[in-house]
């Protein structure tokens, strides 16, 4: 079934667009623009052009989706295979099945909300020319990643992204950017070395690097040892940009000094491409390495979500001077360790959990920080104790939707039942309950106790995060000091200032400090453009909640196959 009839010459157009009109776009985003679309200024007209490119590639996504046979979820659609290098058999293979078609959604609409929110709101740092350049190199980047089916391709693709991020932290980020960006290039360029070996070694003893024919050869024609260097390199490559404990710290640095923009791309989107390629390439592809290494990866898997939620709840207690942004991308250390237990299972019930966790984990979390960095320009800090101690109403008083939008978002994320974040951790739970053949239960029904105890963990320090920041530390705001409010911090050294571009580029204006016996100060609340910007996610993260079947009914039969070795 199709919503609507596409020819499927116009299927391929589609997804071939989706992935090079980016890369276009940002070679045009870098000429003069034409004088009749400068508008006030040359930065606006930039800006305006990313909004433009991106709407168009959100646009094609969806009428690729719609066109989509859903009644044939695991067969490759809109498929393009044209050889490019003969003598290695390299092909430009594209095609989307119900496992790529909602990251490659997603990646779309995360990309055009990133462009519409820094259209009003301009990062500050250099020129916007630049800045819109490298956010269509790194959704052209990403795109790619889940659309090729050729191996050496996917390598490509993969490696595109990293260089727009680094220069976005380190051009656009805030404090110790520099050395964020640099920590973030070195460990995935590290590990993108060590993965081009596996997939090399996997392309040249089978003959082929195309992803189809090696998935339904399901690894008969790879030896076990073969599989198990095989997965050990690619794995390391993946678990880098996943990030899985303890190749995670770089991840931290990179969200705290990467721009608003930037730390929602990096969870949203780029921290999805590892574990989509464990999914794409190592459980069809090298069965018998997977299950070789699936008890480990599950270990790993579950120490990450216990160590990432420990280290949130550490940020979060009183008097640790913990910063939001910091916080929320070590929550995605834990978040992610879901996603890694559910595909070390084996099971259409854990792969299932962890594709669901993985779109869950985009839209929550791109709304996470798309909040905290509204709460960071308003109040010129993202530090926890200042957000609570020096505010006394916080959020509540001082900018009820906000504050509002803040806690559903970290309810959401705690997994809450109704919400998108209940159904990836449940099923991957599920799965480690009764895991693939060959694995041991006792051992994956420990990880999965495990996992259980982090999620109490997870909505312990969302809980806590949510009464400081939206409640404040103390009550009522008059019995406050005048010198505890945010007023009196200083402006940290890499702060973004105002902007001239943008046509609401003013920064909001501090909160005074208030006096004894005083009324609470009001902050902005969600303007216009943060509602049309955020809205999109909050719905979907509803609506992925009650309707789970909508992306359960892409990803089910499009896993059976895949575990199946290509049999439907």
């Amino acid at each position: 079934m199709t919503v609507i009839d596409i020819s499927p010459s116009v299927m391929q157009f589609l997804l071939a667009f989706i992935v090079v009109a980016p890369l276009l776009g940002a070679v045009a985003a870098l000429l003069p623009a034409p004088p009749g679309l400068k508008g006030r200024n040359p930065d606006q007209a930039v800006l305006r052009h990313g909004v433009t490119v991106t709407g168009a590639v959100l646009i094609a996504a969806i009428v690729l989706a719609t066109g989509f046979d859903h009644d044939h979820p695991a067969t490759m659609q809109a498929t393009t295979d044209i050889s490019w290098i003969p003598a290695l058999d390299v092909r430009i293979h594209l095609g989307i099945d119900g496992i790529s078609l909602p990251l490659l959604l997603l990646t779309a609409l995360l990309t055009f909300l990133c462009a519409l929110y820094s259209y009003f709101k301009p990062p500050a740092g250099p020129s916007p020319k630049a800045f819109t350049a490298l956010v269509l190199v790194l959704e052209s980047g990403t795109l790619a990643t889940f659309a090729v089916l050729d191996l050496l391709l996917f390598f490509l693709a993969f490696e595109m992204v990293l260089i727009p991020m680094y220069f976005l932290i380190a051009r656009w980020g805030g404090d110790q950017r520099r050395a964020a960006a640099w920590k973030f290039i070195l460990y995935t360029l590290l590990g993108s070395v060590v993965m081009l070996l596996g997939l090399l070694l996997i392309g040249l003893r089978s003959g082929t690097f195309d992803m189809v024919a090696l998935a339904t050869d399901n690894g008969r024609g790879l030896t076990t040892s073969v599989q198990v260097i095989a997965v050990l390199a690619i794995g390391v490559g993946l678990a880098v940009k996943t990030p899985m404990w303890p190749l995670h710290s770089w991840l931290p640095d990179a969200h705290t000094a990467a721009p608003t923009v930037g730390s929602v791309l990096l969870a949203g989107v780029l921290l999805k491409m590892g574990t989509y390629g464990f999914v794409r390439i190592l459980l069809p592809i090298a069965p018998d390495g997977m299950r070789t290494f699936a008890p480990y990866l599950a270990a790993f898997a579950v120490v990450g979500i216990v160590y990432g939620s420990l280290a949130c709840l550490a940020l979060a207690r009183k008097g640790a001077k913990g910063d939001l942004k910091r916080l929320i991308a070590y929550s995605s250390v834990g978040h992610m360790g879901f996603v890694l237990l559910g595909i070390a299972t084996m099971t259409p019930t854990g792969v299932n959990g962890a594709l669901f966790a993985n779109i869950a984990h985009g839209l929550i979390t791109g709304l996470l920080f798309f909040l905290v960095g509204a709460v960071k320009d308003r109040y010129g800090t993202a530090d926890l104790d200042t957000l609570a101690g020096a505010t006394g109403a916080a959020l509540y008083g001082r900018a009820p939707r906000l504050g509002a939008l803040l806690a559903f978002a970290a309810v959401a994320s705690l997994g809450l039942p109704g919400l998108a974040g209940f159904w990836g951790e449940m099923l991957t739970l599920f799965g480690a309950y009764s895991p693939a053949e060959g694995l041991s239960r006792p051992a994956f029904r420990t990880f999965m106790a495990i996992g259980a105890f982090g999620t109490l963990l997870t909505a312990a320090y969302m809980l806590i995060v949510v009464r400081r920041v939206c409640m404040g530390e103390h009550s009522p705001y008059s019995e406050l000091s005048p010198a505890s409010t945010p007023a009196d911090a200083p402006e940290p050294a890499d702060a973004p200032g105002p902007s001239g571009t943008g046509p609401s580029a003013t920064t909001p204006p501090r909160p005074a400090t208030p006096q004894p016996g005083a009324t609470t100060p009001q902050l902005a609340d969600i303007q216009t453009y943060e509602a049309v910007t955020w809205t999109p996610l909050a719905a979907l993260t509803v609506l992925a909640g009650l309707w789970p079947a909508v992306l359960l009914g892409l990803t089910d039969p499009a896993v059976q196959k895949l575990l199946a070795g290509g049999k439907s």
